[in-house]
């Protein structure tokens, strides 16, 4: 074999390795560049936003609202799709079934992080299969009591409580719903012993109440909006940490003396894993100017919650607590997985 010979091996070999490793690399190349040229020209197209809620609610309301304002402020129509049901699971699926590349979103809430405790079979992860955008609204429970009944102070429902254990009834919707957990929490930081009553809705809940049935119940300002306006009912302590912006005058529980009681109801929008970040912060930043805007704050506040945005990963966090807050409370109070 001739030096000619033995150096020309190597050399085609090497000809012939590069031939098949350049295209690759062109292809890396361009999907490299191709990436971002998408990322900046996002939103191409229609965007939907699925929701684990029927049509008619205060989410399904408040949900429209921005995405209307935000359709118009990235110049593409969101399209809300109503997925009720299983804990949140129909709707999950289908804001996973296609590609994460922002075009499906979906609306996340406190009921997500109530779910993942209290359904045995979820069928999706909230922590795993999503990354959070940004929240959208949040509202405070508040504790009602019959307007011209004894109980003029959530300190008197206490000093109740205290001197006949288990007397006391306090009402709410179903169990394993925000306002059935936030009784249960309130029993247990309280130390006291109430009776809580689930009913099948808030009507139900307020005939209980005024007829005499009910001592105390826990909702949403907005569900008792009107029970509230025409001095049937007092709203005598909320369930924030602060006071809430639309009941200034209404003290917390904590105030009244439940010392770390805090339960805030929220939602937030919510992409499937795998969307690309520069697509999240877009949305984000859109959405942090859509809550922000006067309008939009007014039209929430009339609805009984408050318009405020975040990073993400201040919802993202926020999920992850509200998950083991409430997985403490349903194994405390002994409720049975559904």
């Amino acid at each position: 074999m001739s030096i000619g010979q033995q150096v020309s091996t190597p050399s085609r070999r090497i000809v012939t390795l590069m031939k098949s490793i350049i295209p690759a690399i062109v292809l890396i190349l361009a999907m490299a560049v191709e990436a971002p040229a998408q990322e900046n020209d996002y939103p191409s197209r229609e965007i939907s936003l699925v929701i684990p809620f029927g049509p008619g609610g205060i989410a399904d309301i408040t949900a429209r609202i921005v995405a209307d304002s935000l359709g118009k402020k990235l110049g593409k129509q969101i399209v809300i799709l109503n997925q009720p049901g299983a804990g949140g699971s129909v709707a999950a699926r289908v804001a996973l079934n296609g590609e994460p590349d922002g075009y499906t979103l979906a609306l996340l809430s406190n009921g997500t992080a109530i779910s993942v405790p209290l359904f045995k079979n979820l069928q999706f992860d909230p922590v795993a299969d999503f990354v959070p955008v940004s929240s959208l609204a949040y509202f405070d429970f508040v504790f009602v009591t019959k307007a011209d009944g004894k109980f003029k102070s959530l300190k008197d429902i206490l000093e109740a409580a205290r001197a006949n254990p288990g007397a006391l009834n306090v009402g709410t919707i179903n169990v394993g719903s925000s306002q059935n957990l936030a009784a249960e929490l309130f029993k247990s930081t309280a130390g006291v012993d109430l009776t809580i009553v689930p009913y099948k809705g808030t009507p139900d809940l307020q005939v209980a109440l005024l007829g005499g049935e009910l001592d105390l119940i826990i909702d949403s300002q907005t569900a008792l909006k009107a029970a509230l306006q025409q001095n049937q009912a007092a709203a005598i302590a909320s369930s924030g940490s602060t006071r809430s912006i639309l009941l200034p005058d209404v003290p917390t529980a904590q105030e009244e003396g439940v010392k770390g009681f805090d339960v805030t109801s929220w939602n937030g929008i919510f992409a499937p894993a795998g969307t690309p970040q520069a697509v999240v912060n877009k949305l984000n930043t859109a959405l942090v100017e859509v809550l922000g805007d006067p309008d939009v704050k007014k039209r929430f506040a009339d609805l009984g919650v408050e318009a405020r945005s975040s990073t993400p990963q201040e919802i993202g966090d926020r999920l992850k607590a509200d998950i083991d807050k409430w997985s403490k409370v349903i194994k405390d109070a002994g409720i049975v997985r559904q």
